[in-house]
């Protein structure tokens, strides 16, 4: 069996564009992948064509190292985020040629069933005023939904800093949310690398009353040194790594003990065949995976299959229950979160969706990016122009 075709095809939405890509092969499988970029969607879909080109059509979609060699070392430059969310996409596709032409379901292949359900937590559901009512509303029907855990930054739009009223407003926010939900639900706090050392620190201490499951990004995740200033101030575990995309970005965070949850996105991180090299890796320091989450219903999918299949998986992130809920639609059946919480072990052979290329018609690519420096992010509608981005202390 040889790959014959790569297509690609941009669906869009006010505050992501969502890219799949399907591998055609000579007895007629197609394999799909995909890749939520960050704001670089027009740069991925050139890399995808110039790398399909090389690498993919022609290929056995069986031999994934090869593939991944190619992409990685074989490109002799350095990879970064575009060129391993393309090698993703055709990584992911090639695992669902392979489990359709074997007839059996991806998790299969990646060391077969460890659990029959994957927990799940609600992101981008507090879509409101910021203010601690509206977060206590919408966090109510999450966990009415099901979900036994979800996640929110209540920062606003913070860069480096956060003034005192500020300050105030988030923790009442994060105050109001746990009492809402009780002690049982697990709350997730979202930083998003917005703070300094010295800032991230302290509101780790202040954090420290509401007990959340983990404390993400809080400060930008290329300074390990201010990483470790705010691991020296508090005993809440630490997430971080949706934008590390190679093993190698992932060495120090490790060697130092600056990490409790991983992170890394399997659609950015080179797909199933990198992702469970570094959960394998991140077992040796008795690490969670908790994978950055935030495509459609393929990369959900995806996410699900590993999630089945690798012992320290913690809980997997998703937004279409909040965000932009007709994505659905775009394939034929999608992977929900069930009363539970959790989504169900899929049974269908290789990823177990098909897209269906007439909804994605009747959504274009829109451009959309989002804007975290800029008040009303939160809200994912349409983004403002450049000159209104300034940032918000």
């Amino acid at each position: 069996m040889k790959i014959a075709q790569v297509e690609t095809v941009v669906v869009g939405a006010p505050w992501r564009d969502l890219t799949f890509v399907e591998l055609t092969t000579d007895e007629g499988l197609v394999g799909v992948g995909e890749v939520r970029m960050v704001n670089k969607t027009e740069t991925l879909v050139a890399c995808i064509g110039e790398l399909g080109r090389r690498y993919v059509v022609g290929a056995d979609p069986f031999e994934v190292e090869r593939l991944g060699w190619n992409v990685t070392r074989g490109e002799y430059g350095r990879p970064g985020e575009v060129t391993m969310s393309a090698l993703a996409a055709f990584d992911v596709a090639c695992w669902d040629l392979m489990g359709q032409a074997l007839g059996v379901p991806v998790w299969r292949l990646l060391g077969g069933r460890f659990r029959d359900r994957v927990p799940a937590y609600a992101n981008g559901w507090y879509q409101a005023e910021r203010v601690p009512e509206a977060f206590t509303a919408l966090a109510a029907g999450v966990v009415a939904r099901g979900y036994r855990a979800l996640k929110l930054d209540p920062f606003g739009a913070a860069f480096g800093e956060l003034a005192a009223p500020e300050v105030r407003r988030s923790l009442a926010i994060v105050a109001a949310v746990r009492e809402a939900v009780g002690p049982d639900v697990e709350i997730m706090i979202e930083m998003h690398g917005r703070f300094t050392g010295a800032v991230a620190a302290r509101l780790a201490g202040a954090l420290e009353p509401f007990a959340p499951a983990w404390l993400e990004e809080p400060v930008p995740p290329e300074n390990p040194a201010a990483l470790e200033r705010v691991r020296r101030h508090t005993a809440l575990p630490i997430a971080t790594g949706e934008r590390a995309h190679t093993l190698h970005d992932f060495r120090e965070l490790f060697e130092r003990g600056l990490v409790d949850i991983v992170q890394a996105d399997l659609t950015h991180f080179g797909g199933f065949s990198q992702l469970r090299r570094l959960a394998g890796w991140a077992d040796a320091y008795y690490l969670q995976m908790a994978p950055h989450n935030v495509c459609g219903p393929v990369g959900t999918a995806a996410n699900v299959h590993f999630g089945v299949a690798t012992p320290n998986y913690k809980v997997l992130e998703h937004f279409n229950d909040a965000a932009d809920p007709w994505v659905a639609q775009l394939v034929d059946e999608a992977p929900a979160v069930g009363a539970d919480g959790c989504f169900a072990a899929p049974t269908r052979p290789g990823l177990g969706v098909r897209l269906d290329r007439s909804v994605c018609a009747e959504h274009p690519a829109t451009g959309g990016r989002l804007h975290l420096f800029v008040s009303g992010w939160e809200r994912r509608t349409t983004p403002p122009t450049p000159a209104a981005a300034d940032p918000v202390p």
